[in-house]
């Protein structure tokens, strides 16, 4: 791993296409305070946590079922020094087959150990994709941010 990165994997009985979709469906698994589009490249999204996070994102990837990335073109983290930290790093999704099951690979490029939000956004990376969005491709139920926590 490089440590300029944070990662995570998640293996399930689920398909890539049902990995593929539930990744996309970053209102059921991350935030319901999402405005714009997810599902084809060149679409820009923004999400916001209250008044603590805001950050505009557009898919600069999308392989069905094996790959999507996104770009982090704008941010605001008010609880940072340097606010606009996520400015320019990417978040990618990785769908493969191993052994019979589907393998994800999240990682967010540029948020390493050496960045302020490291610790904080390491944590809520984790929650969000290994119980979340691991949920909604299980069960068909995520846990997102809901929209009453919007800022």
């Amino acid at each position: 791993m490089n440590d300029r990165n944070f990662s995570v994997s998640i293996v399930t009985d689920q398909t890539p296409e049902m990995v593929f979709n539930a990744v996309n469906n970053v209102r059921g698994w991350w935030t319901e305070n999402l405005d714009g589009a997810t599902l084809q490249k060149n679409d820009v999204f923004e999400v916001r946590f209250g008044d603590v996070h805001y950050s505009r994102q557009q898919l600069t990837e999308v392989i069905p079922n094996k790959k999507v990335v996104w770009l982090v073109t704008d941010s605001r983290l008010n609880f940072l020094k340097d606010q606009s930290e996520w400015n320019d790093t990417q978040i990618r999704f990785e769908i493969s087959e191993e052994e019979g099951r589907t393998r994800l690979d999240f990682t967010h490029e540029g948020l390493g150990p050496d960045v302020e939000c490291y610790g904080a956004c390491s944590n809520a990376w984790s929650d969000f994709v290994l119980n979340s969005l691991q949920n909604l491709i299980t069960s068909g139920h995520g846990s997102p941010a809901p929209k009453k926590d919007a800022g």
